[in-house]
């Protein structure tokens, strides 16, 4: 089918369907006939252009791609991006100087304040009763230990029967490193044990991992707290740091996240280590560990989100919006959560101000902030920018791992397999052949930036990635390293998002923002709503 068809041109090839009355003479025939045949020529001459800006994207994207380049410099030099540290001010600065270079407008815009902290050297050994430097890492925000660090004994959380036996207990921790974390079991994972193991053996390890988390959890319960005000309780009595081990659950990967404590270090431990302190303890072996904790406080700093702008040309106020977190966690370098994200987003405005820097639409790019607390800059730009949402075409979100896009979902939107499916239709078979659609779906509530607005009835879109053992492996671990960027997957899902986002700028007509009906939750018998907005946390980290 050509793309396309005005009224008007309908109208006329439904007249010539039909035979003309008598009183129609040749010129009008012959007139009907030449109005045909130029929008014919129009339509085809339409196609013809399409056709050729979608060649030259795939072009850009295949012959002159900037990823490699740009993820780099966002992960190696820049590195971690947590909200508040001078690093993610590095990557906002970084971004807007870049964009720029390629002269796309863009800015630095304050949504908030944040804690400022930035981390230094986490060094951990093990003194005795033998020596062995420790895999370790502070966790984000953790307070530091006494110049020259800390050298103490280890005790762990005692297996007890009431919060009063607890109680009792608690002076054993002055002056000592505590362990809050449950030994495990095993330290290979799941597939490990699949690949080799008999179903006896395997069996055997599942129920083993199950009795004893259950154990755990009730060994924390019994003491009268859950884990944050375990925390609180052994830093007021005297304890000298907290040790724990957050396992992924797949071999010498951690997930690294905040610190709960107010003036001692919080230490993550890898399993290995963690689980030998834990067994030297048990048996009586009283490990001393010596821990050298540095970080700095940079009391308030103010927190943004990069925005990036290319002008529309025929309907400047409407838009079509480019969409990433461009904070992370600080374990790894972010590079999967969300640095591929970020720089498809970076790319993709490159390739199309190269190819189509005259676009019909306001092509927009949103680099969020503090997406990780709870999409913070991006609910912020909801609220203080009404105007681009009561405007926005489409928003287009990648957040979820460097693998190629697979699934699309409507989101709720009803009408969304029809605007969806036609540009899809413009994009290279090889590069869309992966993708499953989903419609109408069902809206985000959360998860990542896209959701923000949804909730505000705009029609936004996440381009959800194969996951390439994302949860595992990459996502909030300290393995989210740059090694770990599959480029043909980025560069496969840059050529797409660029059609896309070309296709959305040109479409004659604006996309539909009609909500499905909502379903009938089972649990509750009760029919669900559609997800509210949320107010952003413009102030984090200072209470």
């Amino acid at each position: 089918m050509l793309p396309f068809f005005t009224n008007e041109s309908i109208s006329v090839i439904y007249i010539l369907r039909y035979p003309l009355k008598k009183t129609s003479n040749l010129i009008m025939k012959k007139l009907l006939l030449t109005t045909i045949l130029v929008l014919f020529t129009l339509t085809a001459t339409y196609a013809q252009s399409q056709s050729e800006v979608i060649d030259r994207i795939v072009q850009e994207a295949n012959e002159n791609s900037h990823l490699e380049e740009l993820g780099h410099y966002l992960m190696d030099v820049v590195g971690p991006r947590l909200v508040g540290t001078p690093q993610m001010q590095h990557a906002h600065d970084w971004a807007v100087e870049t964009f720029q270079s390629w002269g796309i407008q863009a800015e630095n815009q304050q949504f908030g304040e944040w804690r400022g902290w930035e981390r230094g050297i986490t060094h951990v050994d093990m003194i005795s009763p033998r020596v062995v430097t420790l895999e370790a890492m502070q966790l984000a925000w953790s307070p530091t230990t006494p110049e020259g660090g800390v050298e103490a004994g280890i005790v762990i959380i005692p297996d007890v029967s009431s919060e009063a036996e607890f109680q009792a207990w608690l002076p054993n921790v002055e002056g000592n490193f505590v362990m809050i974390s449950m030994h495990q079991p095993t330290g290979r994972p799941d597939h490990n044990w699949e690949k080799f193991a008999t179903e006896e053996s395997l069996a055997s390890m599942r129920e083993r991992r199950v009795a004893e988390t259950r154990a755990w959890n009730q060994r924390i319960s019994n003491a009268g707290h859950n884990q944050r005000s375990l925390i609180s309780a052994l830093e007021e009595a005297g304890a000298v740091g907290i040790l724990m081990s957050n396992w992924s659950q797949e071999f010498g990967i951690n997930k690294v996240f905040g610190a709960a404590t107010q003036s001692i270090p919080q230490i993550d431990i890898l399993l290995e280590d963690y689980g030998m302190l834990f067994r030297m303890v048990e048996s009586g072996h009283e490990p001393v560990i010596r821990a050298r904790v540095e970080s700095v406080d940079h009391g308030v700093v103010p927190t943004f989100n990069t925005i990036a702008t290319i002008p529309g040309t025929e309907l400047p106020d409407e838009y079509v919006m480019l969409s990433a977190h461009f904070d992370s966690w600080d374990a790894g370098t972010g590079a999967t959560d969300n640095g591929t994200g970020s720089i498809l987003m970076m790319e993709v405005a490159r390739i199309l101000q190269e190819v189509y820097p005259n676009p019909k639409r306001t092509i927009k790019i949103g680099l969020w902030g503090s997406e990780e607390q709870g999409l913070n800059g991006s609910r912020a730009f909801v609220e203080d920018n009404p105007e681009v949402v009561e405007g926005l075409q489409v928003l287009f979100n990648q957040d979820n791992g460097t693998g190629r896009v697979v699934n699309i979902s409507g989101q709720g939107f009803l009408h969304a397999y029809d605007y969806i499916g036609r540009w899809l239709s413009a994009v290279p078979q090889n590069v869309r052949r992966h993708i499953d659609t989903t419609f109408p779906g069902m809206p985000s509530g959360g998860g990542t930036d896209h959701a923000s607005f949804v909730a505000a009835g705009a029609p936004a879109f996440n381009l959800s990635a194969l996951n390439w053992d994302y949860r595992t492996v990459t996502w909030h671990t300290n393995r989210d390293t740059f090694d770990k960027i599959v480029f043909d997957d980025v560069r496969n899902n840059a050529i797409l998002t660029a059609i896309l986002v070309y296709m959305a700028s040109e479409d004659p007509e604006r996309t539909s923002r009609e909500q499905r009906v909502m379903p009938i939750n089972p649990n509750t018998g009760q029919q669900m709503n559609w997800p509210p907005m949320r107010t952003p946390n413009r102030r984090g980290g200072l209470d």
